[in-house]
């Protein structure tokens, strides 16, 4: 697997950068790169029904797979079923293995 692994732990809601960390996934996509947008710890606030944050809904719009770390959403006592659509519950070992496959990780 070439492409990219973008990983946020930031909450949009308090960090002013994180938007652009999500047009940058956009912008990859749009370059025809696989690209799978990592949210944790404080990153999976956004992914969430009612949390409203365009350049996310924008990013999975533009076919960036998302995907939320099942421990942090659990840590903050959110069930899967309170995720956007295009959000997916997924393990850290997503990570890895996309690491192990060749990906390359860019962190927020």
């Amino acid at each position: 697997m070439s492409g990219y692994m973008l990983i946020s732990s930031r909450d949009p809601f308090e960090c002013g950068d994180t938007e652009s960390f999500y047009r940058l996934a956009t912008d990859l996509k749009a370059k025809g790169r696989d690209v799978t947008l990592f949210l944790v710890q404080n990153g999976v606030l956004p992914a969430r029904v009612g949390a409203d944050n365009a350049a996310l809904r924008q990013a999975i719009g533009a076919g960036v797979r998302v995907l939320a770390d099942d421990f942090s959403l659990r840590e903050r006592a959110l069930d899967k079923g309170v995720l956007a659509d295009g959000v997916k519950s997924a393990p850290l070992e997503s990570v890895v293995d996309a690491l192990a496959a060749g990906a390359k990780a860019l962190w927020h």
